[in-house]
């Protein structure tokens, strides 16, 4: 396995600068944002897809500090009510497909979207309960009618430029769970895969170790973003796992991103990161830093350290013992 980071939490360096940041941070790997919610700090999409030379610049730059892109990313919403945006979204997932191809990055990053309860909706709709009916109509209706249909024609799209989606399983989107990720699979293409996040599954109660296996056994796990939450419980009394406070509200929030290992033990990160190497997953585990009380750089610093200390590194040797 390889350490990564999602470069968006440098956006205030240019590419190159970004680089050498990462590099004398010792890791092995970018994971760039392309657009969308990351923004394209990094990536200027059009001119690298207009100009074969830039992008040659641009991969000689990675190469020549001994890194490699693990994925672009270019998170957003294809199927919102919004028009503007859902065709921005749709626009910039197309281009990094077509980016990520011409480029030999075999992972494109993204959301799965959500749409809304009709076709003239206002804005997203995310059901979470089976009764009344209702919300059960509305989810039918999103998955047959929007999500389906969205994914298998980008499916087709990333398997004709040898390329695999990694969806990342976020509550509030339709594909947020081992379950939805492989029920879209199923209806789509084994392109389709996760971009898989434990802290995203911790607060929904996922045990992420269970929801490797889970995947890993389908080979569905395309991509691996390491980050980390901790759940209050005296909060979670008050408020539920589905808080809707202001990630700013530190104090009475049920749950917050920490940075590796401030949330959960590195026994934890270590089981983690053998169920990704047992299941076969031997890719890049890709740092995210959202920790609302860490700095960047100490949260980033802190994140490698502890993300060293229990990644399996060399591949495996003959059973000498056995």
């Amino acid at each position: 396995m390889k350490l990564g980071v999602f470069t968006v939490l440098f956006s205030d360096k240019n590419f190159e600068e970004m680089l050498d940041h990462v590099k004398m941070s010792g890791l092995d790997a970018v994971e760039i944002g392309t657009g969308g919610y990351p923004g394209d700090a990094h990536c200027q999409i059009d001119q690298l897809l207009a100009d074969t030379n830039k992008r040659e610049q641009y991969l000689q730059a990675v190469k020549e500090r001994g890194l490699t892109i693990s994925a672009f990313s270019c998170h957003g919403n294809p199927l919102t009510p919004d028009q503007q945006f859902a065709a921005e979204s749709d626009r910039i997932l197309r281009k990094t497909i077509e980016l990520a191809g011409l480029t030999g990055v075999p992972v494109v990053n993204c959301f799965s979207g959500t749409p809304g309860d009709q076709e003239s909706a206002k804005v997203p709709n995310w059901p979470v309960a089976p009764w009344p009916s209702e919300y059960a109509e509305v989810l039918d209706w999103q998955w047959e009618e929007k999500l389906i249909p969205y994914w298998k024609e980008i499916g087709e799209l990333a398997e004709q430029h040898n390329v695999k989606i990694g969806i990342e399983l976020h509550a509030g989107f339709l594909v947020h769970t081992p379950y939805t990720m492989l029920k879209l699979r199923e209806n789509t293409s084994s392109a389709i895969g996760a971009n898989l996040d434990p802290s995203h599954l911790w607060w929904q109660g996922i045990d992420p170790v269970a929801a490797v296996k889970i995947l890993g056994k389908e080979n569905a796990i395309h991509h691996f973003h390491a980050k980390d939450t901790y759940i209050d419980q005296d909060n979670v009394n008050m408020y539920g796992l589905t808080d809707m406070q202001p990630y700013s509200n530190i104090q009475t929030r049920a749950w917050n991103f920490r940075s590796v290992g401030c949330g959960h033990s590195l026994e934890v990160w270590s089981n983690i990161i053998s169920a990704l190497r047992t299941f076969g997953y031997d890719y890049v585990i890709s740092i995210e830093h959202e920790d609302p009380i860490m700095s960047i750089d100490e949260g980033f610093a802190r994140a490698v350290d502890n993300l060293q200390a229990v990644t399996i590194k060399e591949s495996p040797t003959n059973m000498w013992w056995a």
